[in-house]
């Protein structure tokens, strides 16, 4: 029985066809689909760890890629505990893998539709009450160039519910304060104009006007949002930001960006939005991604009636 090293080491022996394949299957990505970096990196891992273990049961070319091996490198991903949602991004890495093999000649039948889907749990996601939207954006310090920076990161995001990639590719000129409006390039290359609340738009123009010329440089180029040494604001710098404010103000549940997302997207609805508009605001490619905030709104106005009706508590039992 071969030890662990010794697996690896046929792996990287045998895989290079297998790695070959990955890598222009990753350049056609790039160039012709318009895929997120986010999504590439997670793709480019996802495929290199079947590839090392395709290369380990024997298979030394894109061309033995068949559903068995592909179900039982699956299986031992479900073996190895990962998440449901890992499991359906790696089946769909998969699939736009081997249809891409097949198109190019590469394989004579793609297994890939003969892959099933893990059913993702939908974990209703955390979002902040009006109420504590308003007392976090109300109450933070905004004293200097950064704590303008900050105030104007959670309007916006708040704001206009973009995401926080979405956020840091901004640039001075997607702003147009005349019309409360932001231009936000999304996922795919997808371009939409969002509106911005005032108070988010007042925000930007306060960092815009007496925080950005502080902090600006060399590096900073058209970029709205900068890090402390001038450069492109980064999202991690973002998340950061959003988690260090949200402790600082204290009683309001901790959020990651997508938070204030989710909370924009629930709120819209709890105010009498229509699903399609939210749809768009969001910059969903399906409805369906947009209808998971019919059920957050849901479950807060099922807790608003539990509270506030003299037969709410009765009734839910």
């Amino acid at each position: 029985m071969s030890s662990g090293r010794e697996w690896r080491s046929v792996a990287v022996v045998s895989d290079v066809a297998l790695q070959e394949a990955v890598a222009e299957f990753d350049r056609h990505l790039r160039a012709e689909r318009g895929v997120s970096p986010h999504t590439l990196r997670a793709y480019r891992g996802d495929l290199r760890d079947l590839c090392s273990y395709a290369a380990a049961v024997g298979v030394s070319g894109p061309e033995g890629l068949d559903v068995t091996v592909l179900r039982a490198w699956l299986a031992r991903q479900h073996a190895l505990g990962r998440s449901r949602a890992t499991l359906a991004r790696r089946t769909a890495a998969v699939r736009a893998f081997t249809g891409y093999l097949h198109r190019r000649g590469l394989l004579d039948f793609d297994p890939g539709p003969l892959l099933g889907t893990p059913r993702q749990n939908r974990d209703l996601p955390t979002v902040l009450s009006q109420d504590d939207a308003g007392r976090l954006l109300d109450r933070m310090d905004v004293s200097g160039p950064l704590g303008l920076r900050d105030l104007a990161v959670l309007e916006v995001l708040y704001g206009t519910g973009v995401r926080v990639s979405e956020l840091c590719g901004l640039d001075i000129d997607d702003l147009d304060a005349a019309r409360n409006t932001v231009r936000v390039l999304g996922k795919g290359g997808r371009e939409r104009v969002v509106p911005i609340g005032e108070p988010a738009a007042r925000a930007a123009g306060d960092w815009l006007r007496a925080g950005r010329p502080a902090l600006a440089n060399e590096r900073s180029g058209a970029a709205l949002f900068l890090g402390a040494r001038g450069g492109r604001l980064h999202p991690n710098s973002a998340r950061r930001i959003v988690h260090s404010r949200i402790a600082e103000v204290g009683g309001v549940p901790d959020l990651a960006p997508h938070g204030l997302r989710h909370s924009a997207a629930t709120h819209l609805l709890e105010g009498g939005a229509d699903l399609r508009s939210v749809q768009e605001i969001l910059g969903h490619a399906s409805l369906q991604s947009t209808q998971l905030y019919t059920h957050v709104s849901a479950e807060r106005l099922k807790q608003v009636h539990r509270q506030a009706h003299p037969r709410g508590a009765a009734e839910d039992r």
